[in-house]
């Protein structure tokens, strides 16, 4: 019999030096030797003191001296309970293999090693060999083997295990019923949980804890809140890990009052001088967004272990004190020379992320990949996470790609920074790439996936979002049904959006402001406005984003007069200062009106530094309405402040080309080329039959270009003999007329609607969507091509919706 390799990493020592105070005499060591007594004690005295190294070598000389020895299963199971109470969960496995019939009290001993160490699938699997081979559990059995259920959230495993309790008539053994009641409440079935605790003819202190833990752990407050003082009046009094089990749901609930008070039962009853509880009241703190208690806690805790660390780093992160957070971390490890847990570095890199401090990221992924931490899936998805939110997404796609371990979340990090930096196609394709691994979508993937539908109008995609998350019970949440507006409203279908709203079962204000703001795009200001009286009734308040929502309504609309009023009441009436994004709203409504000069005092006079966005509203409805002067003015201004991107340059080429300065036009460009500024080149989109489409102005790679050239011809002539003429003041360069109607005739979104017009049955309307405001000659063309092909056709620019039909846009020219 081999159990372990005589002398492997240990040298047996001569047994004067193994064993102190042993006698010397050779017959009397050997009789001892031989005597099973001996090992047993000597054994025993080693899993008292948990002496691994002394046990080894008793182990060692076991194997040396097995042929002297008669019953070797007492003796194995002592050596099985001396890894086991060591943690050496493996080398006990090993043992206890070797065990001719172990005892019942021997296979719980190994499935508790593996209930609380893992692999917990190893006990279970453990616990029906049991079975298998005719040894009957007892009541002490099913507490450790329900544990490792809790822990892989196997309720089915539990359900059968509870079955084997009943049959034994254990059920409602208090150890046994109490471990029922934690398996069931920890997998999420808390009725079946409530039902078994309600059955206990006694409940202990544990009992209680399991209950309250159970539906604290499903953030179920008052319910939580309810059972303590039940517990209270059958006369149980609280223990530390009863405020444990509570505090989490009390700062998830912001219960600030009910915090206090625990703290203050915790002071009284010397609890807070645990960790344990020292942490939870400090995490506690935390999330009801008090921080300086939660910081004197920590600072006053005598010890201090990794968990402790992490949920003080976690709650400066939950607050956005990301700067704190960082300098937390660093104290931690080079100060205290502590190591991060996968938890810790989890919350750190979401520091990172919000802060764009790629560098710090990217040492935090050496330090992973050295300590072996990247293949933690949390930590792996925080880190994907953090390089999409600094914009390196060749990274966070290449580290997916690595991942041993990959879930949901991994995927859904990769698709919503895809549309974070506007690459919405990639995200669709990683969608794909999801469903091929075998993942099922879930909740958060959808809300991921479905803000790329609408970045790309992607219809087809976005209802099959919708019709998914209808069949899995996703729209019970105001999140995914918020999504599913927005989306339907950004795919030119609002009628479907207000349909998807009224049938919520509960609105919240981001509801609201999506279908607002999708009315305001829509040019739908009537109905915008009407919404917004229906929200104040609603019992909810309104908050600023309300008010950007309104406010753009109205300049889609060129409502001014009620544009300023509801301006005003923003402070007036509901106590909102305006920001920023308020007063470029205004801007943009009055310059958009024609009223330039009110629009620029308003700016002079706005309480702070206007910046380049809104300078920029002033400057697009220079070039509207060709205010030369004023848009020379504004330009400057914009210089002086940095013009952040190509848009201004090419606002003020317009102004200068749309009256044949192309002189000036000419050095405007030369101007941007020498500061680096590349102009974006305009790109439309179009879906058909589930397959986005993209254009840039001027495609010839597009493998249906020859037949989408030809229709163009044909309806550049069809157009003229109704009258088009082609608007050349929006060509930027001064070439013949006719080249120029041949440029313009290559802009993206016509290329887009030939396409469609080809491709998309014609009761079906064409919706192209474009990342550049639509210029003045692509209006006018579209309201021509509706005629000529009786279609309706919507066009999503930067700005707004534009539905032609008949020869007429809903924005009635103005946009």
């Amino acid at each position: 019999m081999f159990l372990l390799k005589v002398g492997d990493k240990l040298k047996i020592p001569r047994f004067k030096k193994v064993i102190p105070g042993l006698c010397c005499n050779r017959f009397q060591l050997r009789d001892e030797f031989e005597s099973n007594h001996w090992y047993v004690a000597q054994l025993e005295s080693c899993i008292q003191s948990k002496s691994l190294s002394q046990g080894k070598i008793i182990h060692q000389h076991i194997i040396k001296n097995n042929s002297n020895i008669k019953d070797f299963s007492i003796i194995l199971d002592k050596l099985t309970h001396l890894y086991v109470k060591c943690n050496e969960v493996q080398l006990a496995r090993q043992v206890f293999e070797k065990i001719p019939n172990p005892s019942v009290v021997c296979w719980n001993m190994m499935i508790r090693a593996y209930a609380w160490n893992g692999p917990f699938q190893q006990g279970i699997d453990l616990y029906y060999k049991m079975l298998q081979l005719g040894v009957t559990p007892n009541k002490f059995t099913f507490p450790f083997i329900l544990k490792a259920c809790s822990a892989l959230q196997d309720i089915q495993v539990g359900q059968e295990i509870h079955k084997h309790a009943k049959q034994l008539g254990l059920e409602m053994d208090v150890y046994v019923c109490t471990a029922l009641v934690d398996m069931y409440a920890k997998c999420g079935d808390l009725f079946q949980a409530q039902t078994l605790f309600n059955c206990m003819s006694s409940r202990d202190i544990v009992a209680w804890n399991a209950i309250i833990a159970g539906f604290s752990l499903h953030t179920l407050h008052n319910e939580t809140m309810e059972l303590l003082v039940q517990m209270q009046q059958a006369g149980i009094v609280p223990n530390s890990s009863t405020i444990v089990a509570v505090l989490p749901t009390v700062g998830q609930a912001n219960a600030l009052s009910q915090g206090k008070a625990i703290h203050g039962y915790s002071l009284r009853k010397m609890f807070s001088d645990s960790v344990v509880v020292g942490t939870g009241l400090l995490d506690m703190y935390a999330k009801c967004h008090h921080l300086s208690y939660a910081r004197k806690i920590f600072d006053r805790m005598k010890q201090k272990n990794e968990i402790c660390w992490s949920a003080m780093i976690g709650g400066y992160v939950a607050c956005d004190f990301m700067t704190n957070a960082l300098a937390l971390f660093d104290e931690m490890v080079h100060v205290y020379e502590l190591n991060p847990t996968p938890v810790t570095l989890a919350s750190i890199l979401r520091a990172c992320a919000k802060l764009t401090d790629l560098n710090k990221g990217q040492s935090l992924h050496c330090y992973m990949i050295k300590s072996g931490m990247d293949l933690d899936t949390t930590v792996g998805n925080s880190l994907i996470s953090m390089y999409a939110k600094c914009g390196m997404m060749e990274d966070a796609v290449g580290f997916l790609e690595e991942m041993t371990s990959k879930d949901t979340v991994s995927y859904s990090g990769i698709m919503s920074g895809c549309v974070q930096n506007g690459h919405a196609e990639k995200a669709l394709l990683i969608f794909r790439q999801m469903q091929l691994s075998g993942f099922e979508p879930d909740l958060a993937t959808m809300m991921a996936l479905l803000p790329a539908c609408s970045h790309l109008a992607a219809l087809q995609h976005g209802a099959c979002c919708h019709g998914y998350s209808v069949i899995r019970g996703f729209t019970s949440e105001s999140s995914i049904c918020n999504a599913i507006i927005d989306m339907y409203s950004k795919c030119g279908k609002i009628h479907i959006s207000r349909k998807v709203f009224d049938r919520m079962h509960k609105l919240d204000v981001v509801s609201w402001n999506t279908m607002i703001i999708g009315y305001g795009i829509h040019g739908q200001c009537t109905e915008a406005l009407s919404l917004f009286h229906e929200f104040q009734v609603s019992g909810l308040k309104p908050d600023d984003v309300t008010f950007v929502a309104v406010l753009s309504a109205c300049s889609h609309s060129g409502l001014v007069k009620e544009g300023k009023y509801w301006f005003n009441a923003m402070n007036q009436e509901f106590s909102i200062t305006p920001r920023m994004a308020h007063y470029i709203c205004m801007v943009d409504l009055l310059a958009r009106a024609g009223n330039l000069d009110e629009a620029y005092i308003f700016i002079q006079r706005m309480p702070f530094k206007p910046d380049v966005r809104v300078w920029s509203a002033l400057l697009a409805a220079c070039r509207t309405h060709r205010n030369i002067e004023m848009g020379e003015e504004v330009s400057k201004r914009i210089q002086k402040l940095g013009p952040e991107s190509t848009g201004n340059f090419v606002l003020l080429s317009n102004i200068y080309s749309s009256v044949g300065r192309w002189e000036d036009a000419a050095q405007i460009r030369t101007i941007q080329q020498h500061q680096g500024y590349k102009k974006s080149p305009g790109c439309s989109w179009v879906e058909v039959s589930g397959v986005i489409h993209g254009f840039i102005g001027g495609d010839q790679s597009h493998p249906q270009s020859a037949t989408i050239n030809k229709k163009l011809q044909e309806l550049l002539v069809q157009m003229k003999r109704l009258g088009y003429s082609a608007d050349s003041n929006f060509v930027l360069h001064d070439v013949e007329e006719e080249e120029k109607e041949q440029i313009l005739l290559y802009h993206s979104e016509k290329i887009a609607i030939a396409f469609g017009l080809l491709n998309i049955s014609p009761s079906n309307p064409i919706l192209v969507t474009k990342n550049l405001r639509i210029c003045v000659d692509c209006h006018s063309a579209i309201k021509f091509m509706t005629l000529i092909t009786n279609r309706e056709i919507i066009v999503r620019d930067a700005s707004r919706f534009h539905h032609f039909k008949n020869g007429i846009c809903n924005c009635r020219d103005f946009w």
